[in-house]
């Protein structure tokens, strides 16, 4: 790092909020391992004791980071955590409850921001509120830079960039395949898709934005009148997915493979359709994403299908009443809670991007890891997000605003991740 990639004004460069917590612990071990020496890194959290804590259990790297006690909800410390750092890396969630006021004082100070959230009213929020200030400040405000949603974003760039590389034209077709997942469900993740369903039911309003798959687009209109339908495009059409009546669950065609809906899919595709319409559609004009759980093929692939489409659809709807929400929040993880060192250990997960071009050119990209999705990969994936940040410079993409993965870090992070064993491969299969 050079002196001109640091502001001579701000004493640290990176801080991890929530530094306590679960997630915020792997992400400032990961720091400790991984940072460069001469990076000055900060931990920040509501109680100075469970900081000091936890410092005292990272590596010696990290034994003399200062501490920064600041409340979430607490605006003038949250301006004043912006004010003394270049980036902030934050896992303190719910966002729509607690992550409002950093956003804001980020973008208000050309602090450059990253975080985990998968909730699209807090993006959406953040983008009316904060999108032109940020631009304005330079900051870069970047959203969903855990497994929500760097493989699908990542994985979409990649492919997109393949094909134009080998001339092959615009993506017209794109699905998100998760071949193989193992790893502990988020306490975390819950408890936001929990206050996000609160709020979706108190406020048909919000309910409508958040059910909106163009819920994010920079110009919702002017991005749904870019698709250009059924027919409209030089590719042919691939062999369709066969839905089975009464389930949102389908058999592909070509591959026998069946598939329920993914959990995060909702999410991850207004992420990915953001990053195409802040690039201009460099991806596609009216590329149709999708993403989805695979269950294998045969009967036992059907029954695993219906099994989580139904799981999920339970969970949703248990979640809008109060007595079966109560039920269900004695079951689920709660916030801070995670699996244990060894459960981790065993986590992996294997994504595959299946697209078609405008020129009939079909493309699998790989996204993988050996890691637990939502904690140790999550940790490697919004950690190297926030050096990237920190260190990344001229190499990143241009520009500033409330940007996703793909915009704000692109290549710089594909090279990252494939520093610490990910597979991130792009080909072409037929």
């Amino acid at each position: 790092m050079t002196d001109t990639d640091r502001n001579p004004a701000r004493e640290l460069d990176l801080v991890v909020f929530g530094a306590t917590g679960f997630v915020g612990r792997l992400v400032a071990d990961h720091l400790a391992h991984h940072a460069p020496a001469d990076l000055a890194i900060g931990l920040a959290g509501r109680d100075r004791g469970r900081l000091e804590a936890a410092r005292a259990k990272l590596p010696r790297a990290a034994s003399e980071w200062p501490l920064l006690v600041a409340d979430a909800t607490d605006e003038a410390a949250m301006t004043d955590l912006a004010a003394r750092t270049r980036v902030v890396v934050t896992t303190v969630g719910p966002y729509a409850r607690f992550g409002t006021a950093l956003v804001a004082a980020c973008a208000a100070a050309g602090t450059h921001y990253c975080d985990l959230t998968g909730e699209v009213l807090f993006v959406r929020e953040v983008i009316d509120a904060h999108h032109e200030t940020a631009r304005e400040s330079g900051a870069r405000i970047v959203t969903s830079c855990g497994f929500d949603s760097v493989p699908s974003d990542l994985g979409v760039l990649l492919t997109a960039e393949q094909a134009a590389a080998d001339g092959q034209g615009e993506l017209v077709e794109a699905t998100l395949h998760v071949r193989s997942a193992r790893g502990g469900l988020s306490g975390g993740t819950i408890d936001s898709m929990r206050q996000q369903i609160r709020e979706m039911t108190a406020d048909a309003g919000r309910r409508r934005v958040a059910l909106d798959p163009y819920a994010l687009s920079p110009d919702r209109e002017l991005e749904a009148d870019r698709d250009p339908g059924p027919g409209r495009t030089t590719a042919p059409a691939p062999a369709p997915a066969r839905p089975i009546p009464g389930l949102p669950i389908t058999r592909g065609a070509a591959t026998g493979r069946w598939s329920a809906p993914f959990l995060m899919g909702p999410f991850n595709t207004r992420i990915v359709r953001r990053s195409n319409a802040l690039t201009g559609w460099s991806y596609g004009h009216g590329l149709r994403y999708s993403e989805v759980h695979d269950t294998g093929r045969g009967a036992r692939g059907a029954l695993r299908a219906a099994a989580l489409a139904v799981g999920l659809g339970v969970v949703a709807a248990g979640m809008t009443l109060a007595p079966t929400r109560a039920l269900l929040d004695r079951l689920l993880p709660a916030p801070g809670e995670g699996p244990t060192a060894e459960e981790m250990a065993v986590g992996r997960f294997r994504m595959e991007v299946d697209a078609v071009t405008t020129t009939g050119a079909r493309y699998l990209t790989t996204v993988a890891a050996e890691r637990d999705p939502g904690y140790t990969g999550t940790a490697v994936m919004l950690g190297e997000s926030a050096l990237a940040l920190a260190t990344g410079g001229p190499s990143l993409p241009t520009g500033s605003g409330v940007l996703t993965p793909a915009t704000a870090l692109g290549d710089v992070l594909v090279e990252r991740l494939r520093a610490h064993g990910f597979t991130l491969e792009a080909r072409r299969v037929a």
